[in-house]
């Protein structure tokens, strides 16, 4: 069994990746994308995927780095911690996952685009107001050789901003994955900002043509293409989650350290030490968690949904326990939107209930553990 730590490539990694977003990505940089009303720093994203991020996933013979999925939730750490906006999740890691599970000339041209940093994705999938792509009710019907889609989607990040979409139907014996360009006709976008100031649209799906070529994998089996790619994304966002956590515990300890009251530090009160110390453990086995889904992923990705589900529930709760600690420890002015402490605590709760909130991903971890 690996060991849950760091490689030292990986340490490698996470240290280039904090040194390039500290200049190119600071929290401040997010509150300007914020103020001006943007979702998407496509400037930033080109000069990520010139680093190879983008490709992180993709095969090298695609023009990807092929890094494995631990490198990205490495990647995806380290925007956790300064609130990075760009397509990384939804593009560079569930898109270019789901590419990676069909073999053939297309696929292996959309994903030397994805590495190139020249197409982005979005993966329409969800209908309701939870993660539940079982429940697909939007229909794809036979249509000669190929196929219409009718139907609404809800709560697609990235959705407005995209290329492309992976879009998931109802056909005629079970589910479809298809990839179709985001402008074509019928195909109405409504962009949809989140309290975390990012992009989540709602799709509207109007007797959508969409032809053989289009179908990502094989008819009424979406799964076997999608389901990786979720995993993936899910690992990567409690990889994310758990950035975050950093983020906001190092910005609560360092106003422990400064903060005084009655002439002394606020740090050195034991009763804040105590709720520091405890969150600072949590943060600890939530790293292990998701060390341990990237290592899953990597070397034995049929029996990761376990290991996954544990991490993206493990860092939703830490996530959420360390921004109402940030909060509180803060006090009035951890309220303001003067003060960064808030932006964490709106993403946490978008991430929370992102790909499956912490209920979704606890019933699949008892139930994969006989419960």
């Amino acid at each position: 069994m690996s060991k849950l730590v760091l490689t030292e490539e990986e340490t490698m990694l996470a240290d280039m990746a904090r040194g390039f977003l500290d200049g190119a990505a600071p929290v401040t940089a997010f509150r300007k994308l914020r103020d001006a009303g943007e979702t998407h720093d496509a400037k930033l994203w080109k000069e990520m995927a010139d680093m190879g991020w983008a490709g992180v996933l993709v095969p090298e013979d695609a023009g990807g780095s092929d890094m494995g999925f631990a490198a990205a939730n490495v990647l995806a750490g380290e925007m956790g911690k300064t609130l990075v906006m760009s397509p990384f999740l939804s593009t560079a890691v569930m898109a270019a996952t789901a590419l990676r599970q069909v073999s053939d000339a297309r696929a292996k041209d959309a994903l030397a685009k994805i590495a190139s940093g020249d197409v982005t994705y979005a993966l329409a999938i969800d209908e309701g107001i939870k993660h539940d792509p079982d429940a697909t009710t939007m229909e794809a019907k036979a249509d000669g050789n190929g196929f219409r889609l009718s139907g609404k989607k809800t709560f697609v990040v990235d959705g407005a901003m995209a290329d492309r979409l992976l879009v998931l139907a109802k056909t005629e014996n079970g589910l479809t994955l298809f990839d179709i360009p985001a402008d074509r006709a019928g195909i109405a976008r409504e962009k949809s900002n989140m309290i975390d100031a990012r992009d989540a649209a709602k799709i509207d799906f109007s007797n959508v043509e969409a032809t053989g070529d289009d179908v990502l994998g094989q008819v009424d089996d979406a799964m076997s293409v999608l389901k990786p790619a979720l995993q993936a994304g899910q690992a990567a966002l409690a990889a994310e989650m758990a950035g975050l956590t950093a983020g906001a515990f190092d910005m609560t300890v360092g106003y422990l350290k400064e903060r005084k009251q009655f002439g002394t530090e606020i740090g050195r009160f034991q009763a804040l030490q105590h709720r520091a110390a405890h969150l600072w453990c949590e943060t600890e086995v939530t790293a292990s968690a998701i060390l341990n889904a990237g290592r899953m992923m990597d070397n034995d990705p049929e029996n990761a949904d376990l290991a996954v589900s544990l991490a993206k529930a493990k860092a939703t709760s830490t996530a959420i326990l360390a921004v109402q600690e940030g909060v509180q420890m803060h006090g009035g002015i951890g309220m303001t939107d003067a003060f960064d402490m808030g932006f964490y605590m709106k993403r946490a709760r978008v991430g929370a209930e992102w790909l499956g909130d912490f209920s979704y991903h606890a019933e699949k971890v008892a139930a994969l553990r006989g419960f």
